[in-house]
């Protein structure tokens, strides 16, 4: 089952890249701003729940969508860019095992607990 949900994940890491290659962005910038996300994990200076709170809003894919069609909505490309680099780092994160967080450490996702096989 890990290998169907990383296959899916991967999937949806390409569609990503595919709505990314739909913006007037040098590609660079996929590159750049694809870790971005991962800030949220400052978060956990304040404590396991507030990190978790934090990761799991800046790695949330509903969140990544509404910004992208509001992109579409209002005609800017740079919310579609943010929304689209949301949607595929949280899905690469997904890829490599790294689910949303519960609140007792970074390390016990909704995928399994990190580093465990």
């Amino acid at each position: 089952m890990k290998a169907l949900i990383k296959l899916e994940e991967a999937a949806l890491f390409l569609l990503g890249i595919y709505f990314f290659s739909q913006l007037d962005y040098a590609w660079w910038w996929f590159l750049v701003l694809l870790l971005v996300p991962d800030f949220s994990m400052i978060g956990y200076a304040f404590g396991n729940k507030a990190g978790a709170w934090a990761y799991n809003f800046f790695h949330h894919r509903g969140v990544a969508i509404l910004l992208y069609l509001a992109g579409m909505y209002y005609s800017s490309q740079l919310l579609q860019l943010i929304g689209v680099i949301w949607f595929a780092h949280s899905s690469m994160d997904r890829m490599f095992g790294y689910g949303l967080k519960y609140e007792n450490g970074f390390k016990f996702t909704h995928l399994g607990e990190i580093g465990k096989n």
